[in-house]
């Protein structure tokens, strides 16, 4: 890629994954798969068939046990998905994430009875446990987000199914997807861009390079459009399949139960943002179609700056220091913990080839912290990406009780 267009940047940090595990063949990484294998066999031979049966303190110390399980099995997890997300196209690393992901399934698979057992026990029993122990009780909102999927649950057999066809089933197609979009390149000119190098070119303020990376990104998924299609239609058949054994209404009520959010609320939202259409983003673009002095905007002038719009780079240096003082002003102690993820190597930064594209917080686990991944190019939309997923982070981080 010519990088005569390329804006100073400045330092673009790398996160640095050592608080996690050193390297994929670090021996910490073996030694805490056994770990959680064995821990796992323990508790399964400990509780499984047993927990309707539990005594309020005995079924506290077995929370706290899943509790500690979760926590190692999540550290692993995370480890593995981070080291994937910087370099998805690297077919070691996908190899080491492939690995991974089946060794976790195999062991969680041995402890996805204690939350089925936790949904059989009756609300009645269960208030009776709450309030006899007071280590229970401290579990209360968390039994809670359990039993919110009681309806929906299936039998201890299928569950264990589902869970172990998961890696080779929709996780497997996910990944596919993943990692067809991190290998596409887009020719713009004669120079190969990344699919986030790409979309980049949709905010220049020059109409021609806009209409080329669009055209560019068309070509490329003309290409591919029969594999995202398989892709899309299998996960969708997948979902149906599964969506009809566990009897929910309809297809986006799995996803709002995992939110904890029910239904009437995400459409009371969605028809209020809808209902605003003609008063919000009707007048904006035919605003900015005005100012473009065009009668309607092209598809590739969507995101296209403004007309007079500063075009000029902000260096990473410079978007953490805007946002860290926005932080500041709002509260202190938000912007001492987002400190943190600079000083830390925390935060991923650069448009690397082969990388996961997008932006996300990793929020991993209670012993550990937090995660940034983005694809820095240096737009003002950049500066709002960093602080949007850096909120993300430092609300992560203070739920887990490492706040000031």
């Amino acid at each position: 890629m010519d990088s005569s267009d390329q804006p100073d940047l400045g330092d673009l940090p790398r996160w640095d994954l050592g608080d996690l595990y050193c390297g994929p063949e670090a021996a910490e990484l073996a030694a805490d798969l056994d770990a959680a294998a064995a821990a796992a066999d323990n508790f399964n031979g400990d509780y499984c068939g047993k927990v309707g049966n539990l005594p309020a303190a005995e079924l506290a110390r077995a929370i706290q046990r899943y509790e500690d399980d979760e926590d190692l099995l999540g550290r692993i997890a995370s480890y593995a998905q981070l080291y994937h997300a910087a370099n998805v196209s690297d077919r070691e690393v996908g190899r080491f994430y492939q690995t991974t992901m089946e060794r976790l399934s195999e062991i969680t698979s041995r402890l996805i009875f204690f939350t089925l057992e936790l949904n059989r026990i009756e609300d009645g029993d269960l208030q009776t446990l709450l309030a006899a122990d007071q280590d229970l009780a401290r579990y209360a909102p968390w039994l809670r987000d359990v039993r919110a999927a009681r309806p929906h649950q299936l039998a201890d057999e299928q569950e264990r199914l589902l869970h172990e066809k998961q890696v080779t089933g929709r996780a497997a197609w996910v990944r596919l997807f993943d990692e067809t979009m991190a290998d596409m390149r887009f020719d713009i000119d004669g120079d190969e861009r990344s699919l986030e190098q790409t979309l980049h070119l949709l905010q220049e303020s020059d109409g021609a390079r806009r209409q080329a990376a669009a055209k560019a990104l068309g070509v490329g998924f003309e290409e591919k459009k029969g594999l995202f299609a398989l892709i899309t239609n299998t996960l969708a058949k997948d979902k149906e399949i599964e969506d009809k054994w566990r009897h929910f209404a309809r297809p986006d009520s799995a996803r709002h139960l995992s939110n904890l959010v029910e239904d009437e609320v995400v459409d009371a939202l969605a028809d209020a943002v809808t209902s605003a259409y003609p008063r919000l983003s009707h007048r904006y673009y035919a605003l900015k179609a005005k100012w473009f002095g065009v009668e309607a905007l092209d598809y590739w002038d969507r995101n296209a700056s403004l007309p007079d719009e500063d075009q000029a780079g902000f260096t990473f240096q410079t978007a953490r220091d805007q946002v860290l003082a926005a932080y500041g002003r709002f509260s202190p102690a938000l912007a001492e913990i987002g400190q943190r993820f600079f000083d830390n190597a925390w935060i991923d930064a650069p448009a690397a080839p082969g990388k996961s594209s997008g932006a996300f917080a990793h929020p991993t686990v209670p012993s550990a912290h937090p995660y940034l991944l983005l694809n820095y190019q240096g737009r003002v939309r950049d500066v709002m990406t960093l602080a949007h997923e850096l909120g993300h982070g430092c609300i992560r981080y203070w739920r887990r009780g490492r706040g000031p």
